[in-house]
């Protein structure tokens, strides 16, 4: 059993940056791949990026185009998301996730967090 809590989300002008962060907690497994996703009003939860165990990424470069950065701590067991430039199509909450291996596809994926809300003014 894993439990995923995020944090950092809020309220940014356009061109702005926030760090999210997800702790994750009582898992039974160290060497899981973690992600993040998004999903905002009215629209399917979209892949943003995904990280393995030794640090290796990948992301939906159609959303992120090069903005952002996937990053964990496995000492602190703690995903990070780095989010620069940041535009009001960014608006969403924002969800972290692990499991197994790593996928584009959110039905693949075993432990959610809460998420957290990112808002992005013109």
């Amino acid at each position: 059993q894993v439990q995923l809590v995020e944090s950092g989300g809020g309220l940014v002008q356009a061109g702005g940056s926030l760090r999210l962060s997800c702790t994750a907690s009582g898992r039974t497994f160290s060497k899981f791949a973690m992600a993040w996703f998004r999903q905002a009003p009215g629209k399917e939860r979209e892949f943003v990026a995904a990280i393995v165990w030794g640090g290796e990424g990948m992301y939906n470069e159609d959303s992120v185009k090069g903005r952002f950065t996937i990053s964990r701590d496995n000492a602190k067991n703690t995903l990070y998301l780095q989010m620069n430039d940041l535009k009001p199509e960014d608006t969403a909450v924002y969800y972290c996730a692990a499991g197994p291996r790593l996928s584009d596809d959110d039905g693949k994926w075993d432990y959610w967090g809460q998420g957290t809300q990112v808002t992005v003014s013109s």
